[in-house]
């Protein structure tokens, strides 16, 4: 049974050992690759804790568990509206709907599910952080047909991946919408560089199906572009650093995260089949030093 677990599973052994259609589920959502959810999580953690109030472990952890969820719900929803071209892709030829093991009226339902866990989350939030939550909406709904008509998707999922950065300091705040920007600016280029890593593993697929993606648009000049992306992250972060708190000394704690950023490029194979995927992995620990940066930044000079 573990040939129906997808190759880049990180839990292949404990998903293989679940009976089918739980399996299943558990693949649809992603819930064996958990790189998502945190990737999801982490600009909910840099707004929180840039916001200066302190820990605020109750309030991440019902972000977390929203993460989880609606992580899952859009991987359900792509899985529901791609299922044909993923059928055409070898990395996801085995996903479940894909395959035709979950139907689409179950994978509906599932979704439907997931999100009902999302609306508990919802409504442990303030009124003003409600709205801006349900104000993604429309972003995650049309997500999935970005890369049937521009090259860049990853900008779009740079906008929905990062949106929690905004419900967390909606949360606690109502100000500094200046700093807050550059940093949402800053994690969309987060996104790009390292979802375009990650869509490096299909770039010959996708060129056949006809799926666009920014890998592909950067041709022999990919590594160079994630650079480039890379550092207008590093920039941007540190211009709201600065908006927020005009203080050099908080710029140092955007260090260790340039450093890792820096590694990526510096150490990226897309010849390697499994280079990109672990480079992109890393990306949770750059969002933890990010995070860590953000509390610094949140909470120096009192």
């Amino acid at each position: 049974m573990s040939e129906q677990v997808v190759p880049d599973s990180e839990h292949r052994g404990l998903v293989a050992l679940l009976p089918q259609l739980p399996r299943d589920l558990a693949l649809l959502a992603r819930f064996d690759r958990p790189i998502g959810w945190w990737l999801l999580f982490w600009p909910c953690v840099f707004a929180v804790w840039l916001a200066g109030a302190g820990a605020q472990f109750a309030l991440l952890g019902w972000l977390l568990l929203g993460s989880i969820a609606m992580r899952g719900a859009g991987c359900v929803y792509n899985d529901i509206v791609d299922a044909d071209l993923d059928a055409k892709v070898a990395r996801t030829a085995l996903r479940p709907v894909a395959s035709g093991r979950v139907s689409k009226r179950a994978a509906w339902a599932w979704l439907v599910a997931l999100c009902c866990v999302g609306l508990v989350v919802l409504l442990q939030l303030r009124l003003e952080a409600q709205i801006v939550a349900l104000g993604s909406l429309a972003l995650v709904a049309a997500y999935p047909f970005m890369k049937r008509i521009t090259w860049w998707p990853q900008a779009w999922l740079g906008m929905v991946f990062n949106w929690g950065l905004l419900v967390g300091w909606s949360e606690l705040r109502w100000d500094n919408w200046d700093a807050l920007a550059a940093l949402y600016a800053g994690c969309i280029c987060w996104v790009i560089g390292y979802d375009t890593i990650y869509a490096l593993q299909d770039r010959e697929d996708d060129a056949m199906v006809g799926i666009r993606s920014s890998a592909l648009a950067m041709g022999m000049r990919v590594q160079a572009g994630i650079g480039g992306f890379y550092a207008a992250t590093i920039g941007l972060w540190g211009l709201g650093f600065w908006l927020y708190r005009p203080d050099p000394l908080v710029l140092l704690a955007l260090l260790p995260v340039a450093g890792h950023l820096a590694w990526q490029v510096a150490t990226l194979d897309a010849d390697d089949p499994m280079n990109p995927l672990e480079r992109f992995r890393s990306n949770r620990w750059a969002g933890a030093l990010m995070a860590a940066a953000c509390f610094v930044a949140g909470n120096a000079g009192g």
